[in-house]
């Protein structure tokens, strides 16, 4: 995939987890239809310091996978958010992809005053980023 177009709806959602949460890494899935975002799935982060890293809360992953299904939609992309770091993949982030074939959405705290959003896709064991655009 190049490029992911998002509705304005979704990015600002995105966003808006992200900043509920300022001081960790939030998480979660967005979802799809033929490759449209449609929704977003807030997981709870349950990393032993959520302020680094991110876990996605096991049994709110399944939950959230099963209501795609049902709803016909597919896993797109997963998001988190980094509180302190610019939104740029960490080897762990790409290592730890349990999903090859989904996107990885970062959402960086750290610019002041403006909040960055940023897609990856892993080729090969590595990140190549893929273009964002927000849809009005």
């Amino acid at each position: 995939m190049q490029a992911l177009t998002i509705p304005r709806p979704l990015a600002t959602r995105l966003l808006f987890e992200a900043q509920k949460r300022p001081d960790v890494e939030v998480c979660g899935l967005l979802a799809g239809v033929d490759g449209a975002p449609v929704a977003l799935y807030p997981v709870t982060n349950r990393a032993s310091d959520p302020a680094t890293a991110f876990v996605m809360d096991n049994q709110e992953q399944i939950d959230a996978l099963r209501d795609m299904r049902e709803a016909g939609q597919s896993l797109l992309a997963i998001y988190h958010s980094h509180p302190s770091t610019p939104p740029e993949p960490s080897s762990r982030d790409i290592e730890e992809l349990g999903y090859p074939d989904a996107l990885l959405l970062i959402i960086s705290l750290n610019i002041k005053g403006v909040l960055e959003m940023r897609g990856w896709q892993s080729v090969d064991g590595r990140a190549r980023e893929v273009t964002l655009r927000v849809m009005e």
